[in-house]
């Protein structure tokens, strides 16, 4: 994983360079004390992951990270507690407090990596795609996928027989890796493959015996369903 970090105390940003130099899997490739210089380097050299300070001057890491277009994983590293709400409803990896031992800089690590395996779980065209769920990688057939209901940063895909399969995945994250053709949004925190739907309703969908309720999103048209 590449990596860069964002401190403006120069002794913290050594602190991570140190940490991570004993984590096989990330490279810290830069390190910024001004938050606008990492700003211009992200918008010309993307990266997996932002370890990234809260409290900086004229700029703070949780506005940093709302201004980026695209969004790397982010690691918050701080002094400071009373954040720590806010950066998961910003679907932070993890939350660090300073100082932070290696044994905890490691486990956020740990997550970042897997939380970027799920994200690129190696699609097969037209058929299926892998999802990381636990400490397994497990092929879904999209024919299978009744459903999915997310919550925070964990997607559940609901499958034939009741069957259920969680993973490490945001709504968004899990909307991009199915066909749009198939499945819709219908819901902040549901994805319904349109093929599987029995009944419509103004305010919930029936498939099978499960049902979705419906949002402030477009239903989908009866000519997608089969």
């Amino acid at each position: 994983m590449n990596a860069i970090a964002i401190d403006d105390e120069p002794f913290a940003l050594e602190v991570i360079r140190a940490h991570a130099a004993k984590v096989p899997f990330i490279t810290v490739k830069e390190s910024f004390t001004n938050a606008f210089e990492a700003i211009a380097y992200l918008a010309q050299n993307p990266v997996d992951l932002l370890f990234l300070d809260i409290k900086m001057p004229d700029i703070s890491g949780i506005e940093l990270m709302e201004s980026l277009q695209v969004r790397p994983l982010v690691i918050f590293t701080t002094a400071y507690a009373e954040h720590a709400v806010q950066s998961y409803e910003l679907n932070a990896v993890d939350y660090l407090l300073k100082p932070f031992a290696l044994t905890r800089f490691l486990k956020a690590c740990h997550k970042a990596n897997d939380l970027l395996q799920a994200r690129k779980p190696g699609k097969i065209p037209g058929s299926s795609i892998f999802v990381k769920s636990g400490y397994e990688t497990v092929r879904v057939s999209f024919d299978d996928i009744l459903f999915l209901e997310a919550a925070g940063n964990y997607a559940t895909f609901i499958l034939n027989d009741d069957k259920r399969i969680t993973s490490r995945l945001t709504i968004t994250e899990a909307t991009e890796l199915l066909p749009p053709g198939t499945f819709a949004r219908v819901h902040r925190s549901y994805i319904v493959n349109t093929n599987r739907i029995d009944r419509m309703e103004r305010h919930q969908l029936h498939i099978g015996t499960h049902k979705v309720p419906v949002g402030n999103y477009p239903l989908p048209t009866l000519n997608k369903l089969n």
